[in-house]
């Protein structure tokens, strides 16, 4: 958690002033920082306080001006983690105590722009090249400052805004994936001759333009000394501690599973109570506030949980004894615990959480999805699925990210387990390549749902979806234009969930960065899509409309959102479960007719509702 992180451009209304060099700019800073002092110095190590989400704890730094090496470690709360650069790869330290290097080309693009950052390298070009971009002059509630934009060698941009008055560095902006983030530096205080910022604090503002305070981060150092001494081992990514085992002799544990929705359930038990969870590959730990409170887990903090839905949610953290899935044993996890407002409701299903990254980065995971069986294996115990695909994948952050071929455009993909969708096409990707015209995509409706709320997307078929040597032909398809949300990231193309990975059995192996492809009874089955227009949510002993597409069966039949359907075709909504009703409404032919029984405002009313194709049954 480097204190230079990544900045949120904001919007000025000034136009800019009179440009200096770019030269005269960073030498005035250098000057007005400490001078040739910076020249002879090394390194430093700060320790102070760190503050997120209405929680304070500790925070420690220590940077080699030289070369941009950082390791930091902080804790708020009750809840501690770490984070570095050694010089290569970013790597970092969850809550939950796992470690991975962070190998995305995203990711060490922005750790070598951070280590750029830290080692004052636009006065020390020696240290790390960059190219300057542009210099002008701007102004920001009633202050001058002169902004320089750089893109340091094999880095992303960065934009460093110094003060008009005292030259001083003032602000830092860089895009993190989606968002943007703003470090601001004030505080000045002389150290050994050298001028440092002793408060700092980081913002993030997504695409839209919304900052949250939920999300911001403040470090108050307390103590800054120059020039410690330094070793390669202080910036190395640290062991992975024991918490996590497999109770049977041969390290290797099978787990039945209930495929619902595409979702993967099981059944666990939470401080020795019985769970049923969600297992997520693009996802932490996490209960619901139902579930924290069944397992007697109490929260603290207000930080924010985001996801596919546009809005973001309160987010506690909070420990248990120990979660357990079959024998697989995670001792003193930490829980994110976030209220997933009406997923219950759209899964039909009643559950208490989702365990995700922490159980598959400390062991490999094979899923068997046509048998409903799981294995969770030690590391050392892993066999590949014989005769399986194998596909190497990248992290950054927890999600692994493959690279695939999609009507021959290259693509890199998210791996989700915990999506029901078969693919949804991020936003930027969408517009880079004009595919709402190129698929000929139907209306935009609601086409999922998750943290943040409802997903709405753009229905379209396919053609063809190259990974390794195999080919997946006509998936159905959501194509998201949006611009909030974790589906409105530019640096990945796709994201692919349950309605894909089901024709495989999956391996997933954290340790060796690979994942691993055996097509199964599925694999060449069609990929249907609901035919009726309808976004049904679960309420009590009826289906209620929550969207209805635009010329869709359901809104030519006069259904709105709002309406409460008690009967289809003369049966009774309880005698099927919500996924039930969904696979009829997708797999009847078109042209089908179903007799719809439902209720609006206190009456009930009856209509009829002919199926009919929303996307082709293949691409044309």
């Amino acid at each position: 958690m480097s204190y230079l992180r990544p900045a949120l451009i904001l919007l000025l209304a000034a136009a800019p002033l009179h440009a200096e060099d770019s030269a005269a700019v960073l030498a005035r800073a250098k000057a007005a920082s400490g001078g040739q002092l910076w020249n002879g110095a090394r390194s430093w190590r700060g320790e102070g306080m760190f503050l997120t989400g209405g929680l304070s704890g500790e925070f420690h730094q220590l940077i080699d001006l030289q070369t941009g090496r950082s390791a930091d470690s902080y804790k708020f709360g009750s809840v501690s983690g770490a984070d570095g650069y050694d010089g290569t790869h970013g790597w970092g330290q969850d809550p939950g105590g796992e470690i991975a290097a962070l190998d995305a080309p995203e990711a060490v693009r922005r750790a070598r722009t951070q280590a750029w950052l830290d080692a004052h390298a636009y006065w020390f070009p020696q240290r790390i090249a960059a190219s300057i971009d542009k210099v002008d002059s701007r102004q920001d509630h009633g202050k001058r400052y002169a902004v320089v934009t750089a893109t340091p060698k094999d880095g992303d941009p960065v934009v460093l805004w110094f003060a008009g008055d005292s030259g001083l560095l003032a602000r830092v902006e860089q895009r993190q994936a989606q968002d943007t983030a703003t470090t601001t530096f004030d505080d000045y205080r002389e150290v050994a001759g050298l001028r440092l910022p002793f408060h700092v604090v980081t913002d993030l503002t997504d695409a839209a333009g919304r900052t949250d305070p939920r999300r911001r981060t403040e470090v108050r150092f307390a103590r800054i000394a120059t020039n410690v001494p330094v070793t390669a081992a202080d910036f190395a990514m640290p062991a992975m501690a024991a918490t996590a085992r497999i109770d049977d002799p041969s390290g290797v544990a099978g787990i039945a599973f209930q495929l619902v929705n595409n979702h993967i359930y099981v059944d666990g038990r939470i401080n020795g109570a019985p769970a049923r969870l969600v297992v997520d590959t693009g996802g932490f730990n996490m209960l619901t506030p139902a579930g924290a409170h069944k397992f007697g887990i109490a929260g603290e903090g207000k930080l924010s949980a985001a996801g596919t839905g546009e809005d973001r949610t309160d987010l506690e953290i909070g420990h248990a004894k120990s979660v357990s899935v079959g024998a697989v044993t995670l001792d003193a996890p930490v829980f994110y615990i976030a209220d997933l407002g009406r997923l219950s409701a759209v899964e039909g299903v009643e559950f208490d959480g989702l365990v995700g990254y922490e159980v598959f980065r400390r062991f490999a995971v094979q899923i068997d999805y046509a048998n409903g069986q799981m294995t969770i294996a030690e590391p050392a115990h892993f066999v590949a699925p014989a005769g399986a695909t194998q596909l190497p994948f990248e992290l950054d952050d927890h999600q692994p990210i493959i690279t695939a071929t999609l009507d021959g455009r290259p693509i890199r993909i998210s791996i989700d387990t915990g999506s029901r969708s078969s693919l949804t096409l991020h936003s930027p990707f969408v517009k880079k390549n004009a595919l709402l015209a190129f698929y000929g995509a139907n209306v935009e409706s609601v086409t999922g749902w998750g943290v943040g709320g409802a997903q709405r997307g753009y229905p379209a078929r396919l053609g063809s979806l190259q990974l390794g040597d195999l080919r997946v032909d006509g998936i159905a398809a959501d194509l998201f234009a949006g611009d909030k949300g974790s589906f409105a990231n530019p640096d990945i193309g796709g994201n692919m969930g349950g309605g894909v990975l089901r024709r495989f059995t999956v391996a997933f192996d954290y340790a060796n960065r690979r994942m691993y492809l055996e097509p199964n009874a599925h694999f060449g089955e069609f990929d249907h899509f609901d035919r009726s227009g309808l976004w049904l949510l679960g309420d009590g002993d009826a289906l209620k409309v929550a969207d209805v597409a635009g010329g869709s069966a359901g809104e030519l039949a006069g259904l709105r959102a709002g309406d409460r359907i008690t009967a289809i075709d003369g049966e009774a909504v309880p005698k099927r479960t919500l996924p039930q009703w969904r696979q009829l409404l997708a797999e009847a032919p078109a042209g089908t007719v179903f007799a719809v029984q439902f209720a609006r405002d206190g009456a009930q009313k009856n209509v009829q509702i002919t199926l009919a194709d929303r996307i082709p049954e293949k691409l044309k």
